[in-house]
């Protein structure tokens, strides 16, 4: 299993991934998730992987393939981020019907997900959320953050802090507390954290970072941050157990 996230405001976006895979509790493994095809100055292109982990690789192998070899349509040719987004499909399509006969056979799923973020000269910066099926669908104002994989312990904070208007820094902070309460409660989840920012119109990604197993700022954010829980919790005021008469009959039914 692995965590995911991208997150779009007002001024950028914020994409996010760990690097744990797994097949079974003995055998766990780190695999790059976030791939960048980027060209500096003309376009940004982030790519996210979860699912199958040949599927996703030779997703992201045919991709590099098109771009090395100069093919007429690749994600430095495309002029519009829609039809990257169904450019991007094609490739899961394309690689999951050559391996689905053999995938299927042994029981084994195949299925992949992929986020994916950017921008492209006189277009807004843009996430999408590309499926198994090759089809796809863009993050709005209204839901500025997409995840795939592991998602349920993530998802609370985001929840409750997010906005389309979120400063990008408190963006990026959310977006590694998401991720660190993942991995609390999931080992599936785990080291290197990799994580992008991008301001948006400068079509040029300036803010990368990776964070290992034992990184002091992880260490400090997940100390901090438990710390303000337990504040937070202990500030609660007790249950209130006296309801009235008008409620005793609730238990007798």
């Amino acid at each position: 299993m692995t965590y995911c996230l991208g997150i779009i405001t007002r001024s950028g976006l914020v994409i996010a991934a760990d690097s744990r895979t797994n097949a079974g509790v003995d055998y766990i493994s780190t695999y790059r998730k976030l791939f960048d095809f980027s060209v500096t100055g003309e376009r940004v292109i982030i790519i996210c992987t979860s699912g199958n982990l040949a599927i996703t690789q030779s997703v992201i192998t045919a991709l590099e393939r098109d771009i090395e070899n100069q093919t007429e349509t690749n994600l430095h040719t495309l002029n519009s981020f829609y039809d990257i987004a169904h450019y991007v499909g094609s490739k899961i399509r394309e690689v999951q019907e050559r391996d689905r006969p053999w995938l299927e056979r042994d029981n084994i799923d195949y299925k992949c997900s992929l986020l994916l973020g950017g921008q492209l000269p006189g277009e807004k910066h843009k996430l999408y959320l590309v499926y198994p099926q090759g089809n796809f669908i863009q993050a709005t104002k209204e839901t500025p953050f997409i995840q795939i994989g592991e998602t349920k312990y993530g998802k609370p904070i985001l929840d409750r802090t997010l906005s389309y208007e979120t400063h990008l820094e408190a963006v990026a902070k959310c977006a590694l507390l998401s991720i660190d309460s993942t991995m609390k409660s999931n080992l599936s989840v785990g080291p290197p954290i990799n994580l992008v920012m991008y301001e948006r119109d400068t079509l040029v990604l300036r803010h990368r970072l990776q964070l290992r197993l034992g990184a002091p700022y992880l260490a400090k954010m997940r100390k901090l941050w438990e710390e303000s829980l337990r504040q937070a919790f202990d500030a609660m005021p007790n249950l209130e157990w006296e309801y009235g008469d008008e409620t005793d009959d609730i238990f007798l039914d």
